[in-house]
């Protein structure tokens, strides 16, 4: 048994829940909860009920703690990393009004692309948020919900995000953090606050908004007598404001402030992102100028089909994933979502290139190259807004963080250094997020600095992969496609 204190950090993601408990001092995994959450929804609906969220957290974290053996009272801290972007509409009792709209949602495309002409463009969004309104952005749900549902939208008496939700449910303390509420539209990346005339715009009243912490790490109060007793769990133990799912991620890699500052990761799971943290405000229509954490920013950009999209074709050939070969002539875009990077929300999967003599495992790698070619196209765009030049030598050679499930799957791995070329390192842990979360908890119980505790615990640890000649004809011809069907075929 640990003499350690143990915090724990949630990640509630888009699939389920995940309490991963982890000795303070030296970062040990003591124990993972899981527990499922449920998407339902057709064509461009996406939705989960946020209660569904609080009963898998409950569910995960009392697993976790009887599987580890430990006395709860070992507990100094928890924080919550959630998926972004999700509209979550409260009513006067903090009940949901209705189910809530997921980042991956794409119904609100068109109100994305009206709030991007009504403030006047691409630019100006940029220069407030360092982001541009896509379907993503939970502005632009709100916008929807104004639309299509206006009692919903009247009977608001809070707006939240997916973690603010948890967060508020288990200190009984509205609050949110930069990183995800830098994902939103309605918040400044410039001022470090809300944005008064983007409110106004959307017609969203502030006061329905929860106040912003500092950082991420920032303890906004104490686990309340009633989520302790949910939980398993000693009331008024730190409860950290918690992040976003990639803020979390970076803190989990040791990215920010006190650890690696414009270094490249890809995370691979159901989207593709790929990120830096940086002291350069990114203002850059082409990605999300997200903040971090630790008061950094983090550059990101997402695509919507990842691994699930390649687990869907592979399921459509009737292969298993790790049967896949070069693509070969073949060209496969496997945009089942629709998808956001590039700004496609009504796209859907295209197919070029098959001959006679074109397999099946072809097939599934073309789908491969499709979604890997799709995120790594961004990498430039993220280095760019660090203010570096992706073609210095110095810059290229430096690793590629690799990350999420995809990470374990072998012909991903194999994909991404074919057609990127650079050095990879895939970290030890399969839960950063988590991770970064339990980093998160452990400054809000002892005031050190996250970023500085996750790069400690991982210690370096993870495996190195050398580049390999990069797959340059493969790139250029995936590219090539992408660029001639995105505006006919795709929009």
């Amino acid at each position: 048994m640990p003499t350690h204190p143990v915090v724990i950090g949630v990640d509630s993601s888009t699939q389920s829940a995940k309490a991963v408990f982890i000795d303070a001092v030296t970062g040990r995994t003591l124990a993972v909860g899981r527990a499922p959450h449920q998407v339902s929804g057709e064509g461009g609906a996406r939705e989960s009920d946020p209660e569904v969220w609080w009963h898998a957290l409950c569910e995960a974290v009392t697993t976790g703690l009887k599987d580890s053996g430990l006395s709860a009272s070992a507990v100094t801290g928890i924080a919550v990393a959630g998926q972004q972007h999700g509209l979550v509409v409260l009513d006067r009792a903090g009940r949901p009004v209705r189910p809530a709209l997921l980042w991956n949602d794409t119904r609100s495309a068109p109100q994305a692309a009206a709030l991007t002409e009504a403030l006047g463009g691409p630019d100006a969004w940029t220069a407030r948020t360092g982001s541009v309104p896509v379907a993503s952005m939970t502005a632009a749900k709100w916008q929807w919900l104004r639309e299509h549902e206006p009692r919903s939208a009247a009977a608001a008496a809070a707006v939240r995000l997916p973690h603010d939700f948890l967060t508020e449910r288990l200190a009984g303390t509205a609050a949110t953090d930069p990183g995800d509420a830098s994902g939103t539209c309605w918040y400044s990346t410039a001022t470090g606050a809300y944005d008064p005339e983007l409110l106004q715009l959307i017609g969203l009243d502030g006061d329905l908004l929860p106040p912003v912490a500092a950082t991420g790490a920032a303890r906004i109060g104490s686990l309340t007598a009633a989520a302790a007793g949910e939980l398993g769990l000693p009331a008024g133990i730190a409860v950290a404001a918690g992040t976003g799912d990639n803020m979390a991620a970076a803190v989990g890699l040791g990215l920010g402030g006190a650890g690696l500052l414009d270094h490249p990761a890809l995370s691979l799971g159901t989207s593709g992102t790929v990120f830096a943290a940086s002291r350069t405000r990114p203002a850059s229509a082409a990605l999300a100028g997200f903040a971090a954490a630790d008061g950094t920013y983090l550059p990101l950009a997402c695509t919507l089909n990842c691994t699930l999209a390649v687990d869907k074709v592979a399921a459509l050939l009737g292969l298993h994933r790790d049967t896949a070969e070069a693509g070969g002539e073949v060209v496969l875009l496997p945009y089942l979502d629709g998808e956001r990077t590039p700004d496609l929300p009504a796209a859907s999967g295209l197919l070029m290139g098959l001959r006679h003599t074109t397999t099946r495992q072809q097939l599934l790698g073309a789908a491969y190259e499709g979604a890997v070619v799709t995120v790594l196209r961004a990498l430039d765009e993220v280095l760019r807004a660090c203010g570096l030049d992706a073609a210095d030598p110095e810059v290229a050679a430096r690793p590629l963080l690799l990350i999420g499930g995809g990470a374990r799957g072998r012909h991903w791995v194999e994909t991404v250094r074919r057609l990127s070329g650079r050095p990879l390192v895939i970290p030890g842990s399969d839960e950063l997020v988590a991770l970064g979360a339990a980093a998160l908890a452990a400054g809000a119980a002892t005031g050190e600095d996250p970023v500085a505790l996750a790069s400690s615990w991982q210690g370096g640890g993870g495996t190195e992969l050398p580049p390999v000649e990069r797959d340059m004809e493969t790139w250029e011809r995936v590219s090539d496609v992408l660029e001639r069907a995105a505006p006919t075929l795709l929009g």
